[in-house]
Order: structure tokens, then sequence, then C-alpha cells
């Protein structure tokens, strides 16, 4: 508890200003800097504004579905009899077996001796609600079903009436909905207002990616174009409005932007060095056959761009946030000492982020390193095989785009703290110009902020 001030003190208007400005922080950066900053980033919001005006789809092309693979209309419908029949009956027994398979059963076909599985399906939505169709599930498959189980069908209209509607998928509604909801609930908890925000945020960038990004490409725009005003849009919507419009805040935007750019440059480069196509897939062929306009190659390098942005923004939020901690730890350090300190919290940060991603990738790629080591194919046929080139490149130039960031951003947050604390106590400021009565202000500060660190 603070004692009472006399006044007949001499130093009470001083005790009193240092009271007055212990509530709240004292501005991160001079108006000057600001001033700077703003310069650069302004007309760059601008022009990812005028990017997303221009670009801006309306909407996905229409176009008729093939009944190929994803493009087919699909229903939602129930499961609402299964009983057990034989497997020949409903001609799902096995066929003659060609030489050499050691007796194993066809793909598709059901061991001798076992029971099928018959289920009775009805459809729940669209233009035929109601009806009802059989699908027999064999012994070997990997999915059954159960009474009162919710499905996904495909509709193909042109097929014969009995073989229109088919069991493409199950119903997960509920289950995503509930782990999502413990999702947001866990970030709320811990993450409070902020956590409420990052929430706020990531629909902002689920808006942008389905309204904007998404459809622009299938109109035909240039992809690379598109993910860079559209990344763009998600960065400065999420870094700033999780972590408030501040200095430090801009400093991360441009050590973000910077990486970003090298990240195009790269790819760009190395796409077309390696002679990738991006045609990987035969989701990948599907597209191309829908939209023959979509540039493939491109839509690969817009790939590389949005997947690296989310990890971007995390080492480039954490080092410009620890140059300004370091900074109010120590206020005399000069800007090499402030960049070499963070540089070796930043080397941790490199060492943890670029071996997640690279795990990602080889998590996401497993199922194709598995059937190139059953085929027993060398490490070189393997690595510059398209479908394995295309992940390591991905996974390459993103990295060096993150390593990248770690020195830039550090750099910048550097010069940029030091630069504003100089200006802000410089011989003959007012700032000394104000003689003991403002050092004992500083005391009180120094004081107050160490009371506020306390509680």
């Amino acid at each position: 508890m603070m004692r009472p001030v006399s006044p007949s003190e001499p130093h009470h208007h001083s005790v009193a200003h240092s009271h007055a400005h212990s509530h709240g922080p004292a501005a991160p950066v001079s108006r000057h800097l600001r001033k700077v900053i703003a310069a650069i980033l302004i007309p760059f919001a601008a022009a990812v504004v005028i990017g997303l005006v221009v670009l801006w789809p309306g909407g996905a092309p229409p176009h008729k579905p093939s009944g190929v693979g994803f493009d087919q209309p699909t229903e939602q419908a129930r499961v609402i009899k299964v009983e057990e029949v034989n497997c020949a009956d409903v001609h799902a027994e096995p066929q003659q077996q060609p030489p050499g398979t050691q007796g194993q059963p066809p793909s598709g076909g059901a061991p001798k001796g076992k029971d099928c599985q018959q289920a009775t399906i009805r459809v729940t939505t669209g233009e035929n609600a109601g009806r009802t169709f059989q699908t027999v599930v064999t012994p070997d498959a990997l999915r059954h079903y159960t009474t009162g189980q919710g499905v996904v069908v495909a509709y193909s209209p042109k097929a014969p009436k009995d073989l229109q509607y088919s069991v493409s998928d199950v119903d997960r509604t509920l289950p995503m909905w509930v782990l999502a909801g413990i999702f947001a609930f866990a970030v709320v908890i811990v993450g409070r207002l902020r956590g409420v925000l990052a929430l706020v945020a990531l629909a902002a960038s689920f808006v942008v990616l389905t309204l904007f990004i998404l459809p622009a490409i299938l109109q035909g725009a240039n992809p690379l174009v598109v993910a860079v005003v559209g990344g763009s849009a998600i960065m400065l919507i999420a870094l700033y409005l999780c972590h408030g419009l501040t200095a430090r805040t801009s400093v991360a935007v441009l050590g973000t932007l910077a990486s970003l750019l090298l990240i195009s440059l790269l790819g760009s480069v190395f796409i077309g060095w390696a002679l990738l196509t991006g045609n990987t897939d035969d989701t990948t062929g599907l597209v191309h056959g829908l939209y023959p306009d979509i540039e493939i190659r491109g839509l690969l390098l817009a790939g590389i761009i949005i997947g690296s942005l989310g990890v971007l923004d995390d080492v480039t939020v954490t080092q410009t946030a620890a140059v300004w901690e370091l900074k109010e730890a120590d206020p005399s350090a000069s800007w090499r000492k402030l960049y070499s300190a963070a540089m070796r919290i930043g080397r941790d940060h490199i060492a943890s982020v670029v071996n997640t991603l690279v795990l990602a990738y080889a998590g996401a790629a497993l199922p194709l390193l598995l059937l190139f080591s059953i085929a027993q194919s060398s490490v070189g046929t393997v690595a510059t095989s398209e479908v394995v080139a295309t992940e390591i490149v991905r996974t390459l130039v993103g990295s060096i785009g993150l390593v990248a960031s770690v020195p830039l951003t550090t750099l910048l947050a550097a010069l940029v703290v030091s630069a504003d604390r100089r200006d802000q106590g410089t011989p003959g400021s007012a700032a000394d110009a104000s003689g003991p009565a403002d050092a004992g202000g500083r005391a009180g500060r120094r004081g107050s902020r160490g009371r506020r660190r306390k509680r």
C-alpha cells in the first residue's frame, strides 16, 4: 500500500506523474517509426484490397457433374436394415483364382464359408427421398454398416434405376462437430480473449479460402496471384486480429511478407527447373479435366504458399515478441545484442519447426512411401519420381522460407525497437532535461512495473 503524500513534500508532482503512467504500457514505438511502418504497410494493405476486389470471383463457375470420383451429386441416407446372407446368393462368392495367387481371394470377393452383409439403405434427401436400395458388404471389406447408421450416397441419374444410388461414404457430421467443439472450448479456456480472437481469425481464413481463393482459381485466374493476394489477406486479418494493431505486429507482418516473397520466387524457379507438372494424382487430373483452363503448375505453387503461411505466422510473431521482451529486460541493450540473443531463440525454433514440417509432409505421403518400399525401388528413383519430388520441393521450399524468416524478422525487430528507444532517450531530449523529478518518476515507474509483475 502506498503511504499518503503530504502536500509539503517537494516531489509530489513527480510521484503523481509516475502513478498516472504506471497503469498502461509505454508507447512501443515513436511517432516517427509508426509513420515509417505505416508508409510501407498501408500501400501493401491497399494493394491486397484492390486485388480482392479485382479478382473476386462471385462464386464457383457452374458445370455439369461428370459422375466420376468426387464429381458426383450426393445425398444423405440411412441404413434401415442389415441382415446376414449367403455370399453365393448375392453373387459375391470368390471367382476362379488365376495361377500363382496362392489361394488368396480376389479383390472384392468373399472367402468361402463366410456370410456377407446385405444392408438396406433409405435415401433421406433429394428428389428421390424415401427410395430404398440394397448393397452387399463382403466379410473382408473394411467398412461395415449397422442399423440406423447415417451414410452418404452417390447419385448417377443416367444409370439404370436399381443402380442409380451407391454408398460413397459414411456420415461423420456428429463426431466432427463434437471434435470442433472440444477444440474451440480448449482454445477459449486456455487463450481466453486471445483464444476467441484466434477462432474468429480462423473463421475469416476459411471465408477467404472458400469464397475467394478456390472460386477464383476455378474461374481461371492465375493461381499464384490468387494465392499471394488471398494469403496476404489471411495474414493481415489473422495477425492484427489476434495480436493487435501494434508496431510489434507490423514487424511480424513485414517479416512474413518478405518470407512469402522468397518462397514464391524459389517455388517458381524449382518447379520449372524440375519440370514438375503438378498433375500427380487422380484428384488433380479430375480437376484439370473439369476445368482445363486451370494452370495446374500454378496450383502447386499456390499450395506451397498457403501451406507455409500458417507456420510463418508462428515463427515471425514469436521472434518479434522475443526481441521486444529482451529489450524490456535490458533497456540498454544495443540492436546487435538483441539480435544475437533473439537468434539463439530462433535457432531452436528453426530446428523444431523444420522437423515438424518435414514430418507432416512425410506423414501425409506415408502410403505412397510404403508402395515404393514394397516395390524395392532405390532411394534415387523414389526421390526423383514426380510424385515424391513434388513433395520434396514443397517441403524444402517452405522450409527455406521458414529458416529465412527468423533472421529477417529478428533483424527488423531489433532495429525497430532499438531505434525507438534511442529516439526516446537521447541526451538533451525532454526525458533527460526534466531533471531529478523525472528521475524519481522513472524510478516510480520501474517500481510500479515490478509490483505489477509480482501480482
